[in-house]
């Protein structure tokens, strides 16, 4: 029996995580608007709650980002060689209203393209969004301005979508809603938002994670379907779910979770499967096909080797590392003392995925970012990691602009580049590392040191564990500077109040 000293009372109601009062950080960056939030602050009294406040600066942020594109709008697509490197504003969007046959009226995936790209290379609800940005394009003017209005439209339909990720994380963890001003001021959200169409299935990965946190099994795997229909990074989330639920026995919320994946992604992938089978595959065959690209240390090794791989043996490498990844990620799951949350795992598939890949496009910072947010809340790792992938956006641009201008040779030589693609790797290696830190050591993990279990888990939070290996059959241990609450497993409303 336990003592009266050490018997967990129940809190109802918890207060919201204020990060100025436990962020240094953010405490610090906070003296910028008036400093950190006082005890008399009268919070969720006004119309300026967490989750308006952070929809408004993500849509700021957003704002900027297309400020930082004016130089290619007003020329930088359409004139000179290099512009839209030099000035770091280059985008797909124009360049494919014309390449992949919008401003000449072809369906994608149903009608062949002239030139190299005979098909749309994207996922069929990504072709379905370029196609709608399309029906809303004027098609009076000149190529310049159908263009020009293009990248416009779907700027507008973007920034839906940034709005919809950053409520989505703010709603995710109840108690930490100001989490979600780290997707808000993201700076390399803002430079990347606009550069292709990744940011639709951020979106609907964001619903997704939000939908499972409520508990909504269905609609989670709806929301992911459709996540995937746009995008492949997103299926890779029912892998840790898989473990998780294996470690606590939800075996029916993962198998209508798996479910809704499924029927959503072959709803939307059917149609065009059935009708225009060449078209639709020519994603997944250009995804075989392409060879080492921009981004991945396949380049380093490609660019420094007298003998480099083929394609096919970068994609079997590729594949197995990142399956010798997911291996390790489920082994972590069912060994750590005590239950990973939900979000660090999804942060690690994805990360993995990523770091293997053999190209790696500077908007792809786009998938992690909510992720991150949501697995390691700390604004100084938050800060580290933008830090690098921004040096990694300017890097290839300056790249990209020294191969291009011939013998000027301006901008970024081979290996500068090859130190920028090492400090995207490092940054990303390192917040893969503090995350995989607070699964062994939950004590250090700022989101339970606030007294919570797995927030975005869902049916997870405070779930008894039924299968568990190694270190996971013993207590988790609590680092002996740590003084605050504890919270006892399998009980997340619950805080032992024991010194």
């Amino acid at each position: 029996m336990p003592s009266a000293e050490s018997t967990p009372t129940r809190v109802h109601q918890p207060d919201p995580v204020k990060p100025t009062s436990d962020d240094p950080v953010a405490a610090a960056g906070s003296e910028l608007i008036g400093g950190p939030v006082g005890r008399r602050a009268l919070l969720g009294t006004s119309w300026w709650t967490p989750v308006r406040v952070v929809a408004l600066v993500a849509i700021g942020m957003f704002a900027l980002g297309l400020i930082q594109k004016a130089p290619c709008y007003n020329g930088g697509w359409f004139f000179g060689a290099t512009t839209q490197y030099t000035h770091a504003c280059y985008s797909d969007i124009p360049h494919l209203y014309q390449g992949r046959g919008f401003a000449d009226g072809l369906v994608p995936y149903f009608d062949k393209l002239p030139g190299d790209m005979d098909y749309l290379e994207y996922p069929v609800l990504t072709g379905v969004f370029m196609e709608v940005a399309n029906w809303l394009t004027p098609g009076s003017g000149s190529i310049q301005d159908q263009e020009q209005w293009y990248w416009m439209v779907n700027a507008g339909m973007l920034m839906a979508c940034a709005a919809v990720i950053a409520v989505c994380v703010t709603r995710t963890h109840a108690r930490r809603p100001w989490d979600g001003l780290l997707v808000a001021l993201a700076p390399a959200f803002a430079l990347t938002a606009t550069i292709n169409w990744d940011l639709l299935a951020v979106a609907l990965t964001a619903a997704a994670m939000l939908m499972w946190s409520r508990g909504r099994s269905l609609a989670f795997g709806v929301l992911l379907g459709l996540a995937t229909a746009a995008k492949l990074y997103p299926v890779f989330l029912l892998g840790p779910l898989f473990v998780l639920c294996w470690r606590a026995g939800k075996w029916r919320d993962f198998g209508r979770a798996f479910a809704g994946t499924a029927v959503a992604w072959l709803v939307v992938n059917l149609p065009v499967m059935l009708f225009a089978f060449e078209g639709w595959s020519k994603f997944y065959r250009f995804s075989q096909e392409r060879g080492v690209d921009f981004g991945s240390f396949w380049l380093i090794m490609a660019q420094n080797s007298k003998d480099p791989l083929t394609t096919d043996s970068v994609n079997t490498l590729a594949t197995l590392l990142v399956l010798l990844c997911a291996v390790g990620i489920a082994v972590l799951t069912l060994t750590a003392p005590r239950r990973p949350r939900f979000a660090q795992l999804a942060f690690l598939i994805v990360a993995a995925f990523i770091l293997t890949n053999k190209v790696y496009s500077p908007q792809y910072v786009l998938w992690l970012v909510p992720l991150a947010v949501l697995a390691r809340p700390k604004w100084r790792d938050f800060l580290i990691w933008q830090a690098c992938e921004v040096a990694y956006f300017v890097g290839i641009w300056m790249y990209l602009a020294y191969t291009m201008s011939g013998d000027a040779h301006k901008g970024l030589p081979t290996d500068g580049y090859h130190w920028a693609i090492g400090v995207h790797l490092l940054g990303t290696l390192y917040l893969c590392g503090v995350v995989v830190r607070d699964i062994l050591m939950p004590e250090r993990d700022v989101v339970r040191q606030a007294g919570d279990d797995d927030p975005s888990g869902g049916v997870l939070d405070g779930a008894e564990d039924v299968f568990v290996l190694g270190a996971a059959a013993h207590p988790p241990r609590h680092a002996s500077h740590f003084d605050g609450p504890q919270v006892d497993w399998g009980k997340p409303d619950t805080v032992d109040s024991s010194p």
